[in-house]
């Protein structure tokens, strides 16, 4: 007998599905089979075009998690025409929810998309926050969000992360460095979509004595000295000036604070 094959038809991405599926296959010994996903079959049409894809009938199952009506009865009707066993994963449990709820069902394709989409523009916005951190490609500049810009411990990094997580914004954050020129990218596009970070002094100071401890360099690093601190906060000062963008002390913010004024300024610059 051929390899098992098992379709899945979903009206969002089949990942629900696709999880049961497994789940049950593991209680099985079986070495091999493939899994074919069929997504967003939100309309017969959409249904036939995704069937006449299947190609081989000998030895396949089919999974569907689809809501639309006259999508599952036609689903169904294609399984018993050509001997196909199936698994209508979402039917049951409807009519379940419908007995107990008293309520009928909406069957509206899609409306768990919606929360789907959400989970992956997080994902995205937060994979996008990682890879462009501190810098690492300035030529996406053009493709972010929102721009953090400040010296280093300016929390540029964590509120990246966290803005990308709560808000679902692709966030980039550059470091400015007086020996480092910043990216004319930075100049370019528009300054509403910049925020520039500062830090206190003394806040700055203690932050980077206790890094210097942790990474084992010697006393008196130029890194965490007051003359350096003062020189890169001048320049940061300076560059963020030039640029005309909203400067935002984190001296005596949590993150989810700085992230809320964050959120408040580019509802005013109507951004969001």
């Amino acid at each position: 007998m051929s390899k098992l094959t098992i379709h899945i038809f979903s009206d969002s991405f089949g990942e629900s599905g696709e999880q049961v599926l497994r789940c049950a296959l593991s209680q099985f010994d079986i070495e091999g089979y493939n899994i074919v996903r069929h997504i967003r079959v939100s309309s017969v049409e959409i249904l036939e075009r995704e069937l006449r894809k299947i190609k081989d009938y000998s030895n396949i199952f089919i999974l569907f998690t689809l809501v639309n009506v006259e999508v599952v009865k036609r689903m169904k009707e294609f399984c018993l025409e050509n001997q196909i066993n199936y698994s209508d994963l979402l039917s049951p449990l409807l009519s379940v929810l419908q007995k107990q709820t008293g309520e009928e069902p909406k069957r509206r394709s899609g409306a768990y998309r919606i929360m789907d989409e959400k989970y992956f523009g997080r994902i995205e916005a937060i994979e996008f926050a990682v890879k462009y951190d501190d810098g690492k490609d300035q030529h996406m500049l053009h493709e972010a969000d929102l721009v953090l810009i400040g010296i280093s411990r300016t929390s540029k990094t964590p509120l990246s992360i966290y803005i990308a997580n709560k808000m679902y914004l692709k966030v980039l954050n550059i470091p400015l460095v007086p020996e480092v020129e910043p990216p004319k990218e930075l100049f370019e596009i528009p300054k509403k979509k910049i925020i520039g970070l500062t830090n206190s002094i003394e806040m700055l100071n203690k932050i980077r004595t206790e890094r210097v401890r942790c990474i084992g360099l010697r006393n008196g690093s130029n890194y965490s000295s007051l003359a350096r601190i003062i020189e890169e906060l001048n320049y940061a000062e300076k560059i963020m000036k030039k640029i005309g963008c909203p400067i935002i002390d984190v001296s005596q913010k949590a993150i989810e604070e700085t992230a809320q004024v964050i959120l408040e300024i580019m509802k005013e610059q109507e951004i969001l």
